[in-house]
């Protein structure tokens, strides 16, 4: 078509979508979708302040000028499912220490909640476990429910020796339990390099019981005397570190009182419990008693022995033996004590001992001296047994 000079050329419609879509030196259009691209999961941070435009170095002088639409979509076209906008603020430092204790997770959907509350009594040398209730158990049961129980443990530790359970829940998965539990024995070096273990179980019948979450707590999180709460969601089991030093593995804990009566004109032995003894026997506890020595014992009549008690590894006796001797003398004597499994027809077995006297060392001489410095005080101290007594007769 010929053109007259200052006549403008008319282009139907249909040869203006003809140019925008064909291929050439025309530059096509860009569709819409360009400019809305799907981003992928990991959006950072320079994406996610969508106020700020992001800056630009300079342009070298061999780096020729970048057309807008390249900027958008090399900010745009490597990310994100999300847009910028649906990426969610940091989070402030208070949150992050909130969710050491009770943190959001994956597991908290399909596994539930637990509540519970922790006590160090630092006096009595206890833990106080209350476990309260849980909240959206998974389902373990053909009817779509479970029968809950919560079980403690103290680790590093023989798993019987320090296992404390709650009673068990029927048919719920919003088991409510309020039941306190208590560990003696502890002491403040338990407190620092111990961590409690707290397992939620689905009981069976007819069958082993299953698992269905976990949590676990390091002591040292405890402030002394100070109840802590906590809700925090089960998490799937973890494994036990196997490595852990031997030498940290105990023979058990005992609680003696000590008092030098003057009106007795003797020294009273108060043998009030033992915790977390080693298992002897092939059903994983022992039928503990103890015995009581005073040395050097001439006339062989200062053995005293307690009752035994079948199938525990806690075992509380409350009983307490009299050694008529003189206050002066007993600085010349030594207390030897010693923890035994009873077994019928055979052997008893030695579980551990200790000896309390002025050739003992730490708290066990300390609790010696404490005694003779404050005649008719009855003093109570929690002692580890070792399985080595130097002088002991390991035999009954």
């Amino acid at each position: 078509m010929t053109l007259r000079k200052g006549e403008r050329a008319t282009i139907s419609i249909q040869e203006h979508m003809a140019i925008d879509v064909c291929p050439g030196p025309i530059k096509p259009i860009k569709q819409i979708s360009d400019y809305f691209p799907r981003f992928p999961r990991g959006l950072p941070a320079a994406a996610s302040r969508p106020a700020a435009p992001p800056s630009r170095p300079p342009l070298s002088p061999a780096e020729p000028p970048r057309d807008e639409d390249e900027d958008v979509d090399r900010l745009f076209g490597a990310y994100g499912a999300s847009g910028p906008a649906e990426q969610p603020a940091p989070r402030p430092a208070e949150e992050e220490a909130a969710d050491a204790e009770g943190y959001e997770s994956d597991d908290c959907t399909t596994l539930g909640t637990l509540d519970f509350s922790l006590l160090y009594d630092q006096e009595n040398n206890a833990l106080h476990c209350t476990i309260n209730k849980a909240k959206g158990l998974r389902p373990m049961d053909h009817n779509g429910l479970a029968d809950p129980y919560v079980k403690l443990h103290l680790l590093p530790g023989a798993s019987k020796a320090n296992k404390l359970r709650t009673k068990t829940l029927r048919n719920t998965l919003n088991p409510t339990w309020n039941e306190t539990l208590t560990y003696y024995g502890i002491t403040d070096e338990d407190m620092i390099r111990k961590t409690l273990r707290i397992s939620v179980c689905d009981e069976d019948k007819f069958r082993h019981n299953e698992f269905i979450g976990e949590t676990r707590i390091p002591l040292k999180k405890l402030k002394p005397n100070q109840t802590k709460t906590f809700s925090i969601c089960l998490e799937k089991q973890l494994p036990i570190d196997k490595t852990e030093d031997k030498s940290l593995e105990e023979r058990g804990r005992i609680l003696i009182s000590l008092k030098y009566s003057s009106q007795k004109q003797g020294l009273l032995v108060g043998i009030i419990r033992c915790a977390h003894l080693a298992a002897m026997d092939a059903n994983g506890y022992s039928d503990p008693y103890v015995k009581t020595y005073l040395k050097p014992d001439e006339d062989k009549k200062s053995k005293h022995k307690t009752a035994v008690k079948k199938k525990t590894l806690n075992p509380e006796f409350n009983e307490e033996f009299c050694y008529e001797i003189k206050h002066g003398d007993l600085a010349k004597k030594t207390l030897e004590v010693t923890v035994w499994d009873y077994d019928i027809g055979k052997s008893n077995d030695f579980i551990g001992g200790v000896v309390l006297g002025i050739n003992a060392k730490g708290e066990r001489l300390k609790h010696w001296f404490d005694c003779l410095k404050n005649k008719d005080k009855k003093i109570e101290r929690w002692h580890t047994l070792t399985n080595e007594l130097p002088g002991a007769i390991l035999s009954d």
